[in-house]
């Protein structure tokens, strides 16, 4: 049985390991709280170049418009872009993104190459031995889109020297401070998704525009300066999305381990008072024992 200052020992590191996780859970808070700011932020901007976008790749011959609109007629290789975290402490978190995306890919029939964003995802993939092709981590939480941007570049880079021929990302979607749900989103070629197609994550089209826009100084000069750049955008808004999923999944799993610190401190402390108490009864015993004897002794002797 331990003694009772190995008991005080142990409920004090507990009690420590308690301050550690609740001051985890705050910082957690506040970050989440950034990053969904910062994704509402970029939501004005998607949706209209997207609306452009959609009006574009409606209009008859969109396939010779641009070649990220162009779907290939073979798929022989294929990128996806997988993003975690760089820490641990986030529950289920990496394991989740992890475990969704070798199901999704797996069985893809053709070869798979792999860009993880996020030190985790990047060890689970390599003990997988999965063909990791470039790696991206300690990005600020939330990042600037200049952070990002150089991932938008390298996708659109290889996939127009054909490199590859579909681009997509899997990443965490933040729904709310509870519920968080690993999602595939296709990047390239561009395609328009309808409202009632739509995935978690992916912009929709929210109504058949009737509009007619006059573009300047054409069409084609449009596409070359707004698709890639709308293809950097998307990647930003799933590693926002992502992020405030990751800090989501951390506050609980800190609460969680807060209220499971406690839990044992009361349980640790109950033992420690039976112990204390089962200590000083016995010292008890042996004082009345004590007492005992020596009236038995002094009777003997009178």
């Amino acid at each position: 049985m331990p003694s009772t200052r190995e008991m005080r020992l142990r409920i004090r590191s507990v009690k420590n390991l308690a301050q550690v996780t609740r001051a985890l859970e705050t910082v957690s808070a506040s970050r989440v709280r950034k990053a969904i700011q910062a994704n509402n932020a970029t939501m004005p901007y998607a949706e209209k170049a997207w609306k452009v976008l959609i009006h574009l790749a409606r209009q008859p011959g969109r396939d010779v418009l641009h070649p990220l609109l162009r779907q290939r007629d073979r798929v022989d290789r294929i990128l996806v872009i997988m993003v975690s975290s760089d820490r641990g402490l986030a529950g289920a978190y990496n394991m989740n993104i992890t475990r969704h995306t070798l199901s999704e890919f797996d069985r893809a029939g053709v070869p798979v190459d792999y860009v993880t964003v996020g030190r985790k995802g990047r060890e689970l993939l390599v003990r997988k031995k999965k063909n990791v092709v470039a790696a991206f981590v300690d990005l600020p939480s939330p990042p600037s889109f200049n952070d990002v941007a150089a991932i938008g570049q390298l996708v659109v880079d290889d996939y127009l020297k054909d490199v590859y021929d579909q681009v997509f990302i899997t990443y965490t979607h933040f729904r709310n401070m509870i519920r968080q749900e690993p999602v595939t989103q296709k990047l390239l070629p561009l395609t328009v998704v309808d409202k009632d197609h739509a995935k978690p994550g992916d912009l929709s089209a929210t109504h058949r525009t009737s509009s007619i826009f006059t573009y300047e100084p054409d069409q084609n000069e449009v596409l070359e300066n707004v698709v890639p750049h709308f293809t950097a955008i998307q990647i930003y808004k799933a590693i926002l999305s992502a992020q405030a999923s990751e800090h989501a999944a951390r506050m609980v799993a800190m609460r969680n381990a807060t209220e499971s610190a406690n839990e044992l401190v009361q349980s640790l402390q109950l033992e420690y008072n039976k112990l204390r108490q089962s200590i000083i009864t016995n010292e008890m015993l042996d004082i009345a024992g004590g007492a005992n004897a020596l009236q038995n002794d002094e009777r003997g002797v009178g």
